[in-house]
């Protein structure tokens, strides 16, 4: 009886708009409906390959979501570590809840906060810049800057969420094996070396697996939100050139085969990664 409401919701909102996936084999028109449109077969794949811009767009996607998978890693283990080295509790505490924040925020609301910061007139950053004699720069309208900007902001939002985490992990690590390393005569540094990174090894595998799945996730709720058409050429991923096409251009059944075409290629992906994550990691869903 618990079940229920949630089966409904999954079956209401996740399993019935599947049948929406006709539309990328048909040319939609809306006042038709989806069984009355036209059945084009293959051809909204066909444009979507011969699109000049679909290779920038993957590699957009990949190449920010990449990035913010390995900082996503990186990030959190290290504050982790530097957390668990702190002696008092409520300091640590303190740390911990203020990093942790963020995560709360939504991107609309940041987005307008980021903005305000990185503005090239009156942003605080480039007011810092500039005390050091260094011009103005567009963070957010320069194609060179705008993913760096992405992966940044990203990691400082969640990075508070992954320490939790690891922290985790390091409460199940035996304290006897730092009492014999401190014995050896291994200081901080070498116990974090050889006590603390192993003992984290499996969750940071298990982590690291997990998150091969969402390689073509490169965060639409925050790119939409920050991008304009001027940084288009880097911070165009697929999610947003969907949106464009089905939204704003009508284009549905050309931006359903898109978004069906990454929906096949996560599957995959997130396929591979829970067989990685069983495999090397002991870890499995059912």
């Amino acid at each position: 009886m618990m079940l229920i409401p949630g089966l409904a919701m999954l079956i209401i909102f996740s399993y019935i708009p599947m049948a929406g996936i006709m539309m990328a084999f048909q040319k939609y028109i809306p006042n038709r409906g989806l069984f009355g449109s036209p059945f084009i077969g293959w051809s909204n794949f066909k444009l979507l390959l011969e699109y000049p811009d679909i290779g920038r767009i993957f590699f957009n996607t990949i190449f920010i979501a990449f990035m913010k998978i390995v900082a996503g890693l990186v990030v959190p283990i290290t504050m982790a570590i530097l957390l668990n080295e702190i002696a008092r509790e409520w300091v640590k505490r303190t740390f911990q809840t203020l990093v942790y924040l963020p995560h709360f925020l939504s991107w609309v609301l940041l987005s307008g906060i980021l903005i305000d910061v990185l503005s090239p007139s009156s942003g605080i950053v480039n007011q810092v810049l500039g005390l050091f004699g260094a011009k103005p720069i567009f963070f957010l309208g320069d194609n060179a800057w705008f993913p760096y900007v992405m992966v940044i902001s990203d990691v400082w939002k969640e990075f508070g969420f992954g320490t939790i985490v690891y922290l985790a992990a390091l409460t199940g690590i035996n304290p006897s094996l730092y009492e014999a390393a401190e014995i050896d005569g291994a200081g901080r540094f070498k116990q974090t070396l050889f006590v603390t990174l192993p003992g984290m090894m499996p969750i940071i595998v298990l982590m690291m697996t997990l998150n091969i799945g969402n390689v073509l996730n490169a965060g639409f709720d925050q790119i939409f939100n920050l991008y304009s058409p001027q940084v288009y050429e880097s911070a165009d991923i697929i999610d947003t050139f969907v949106y464009r096409m089905g939204i704003q251009q009508a284009q549905f059944g050309f931006a359903t085969a898109v978004g069906l075409l990454k929906s096949v290629v996560s599957f995959i992906f997130m396929s591979m990664s829970y067989i990685l994550a069983y495999r090397v990691a002991n870890y499995r869903i059912f």
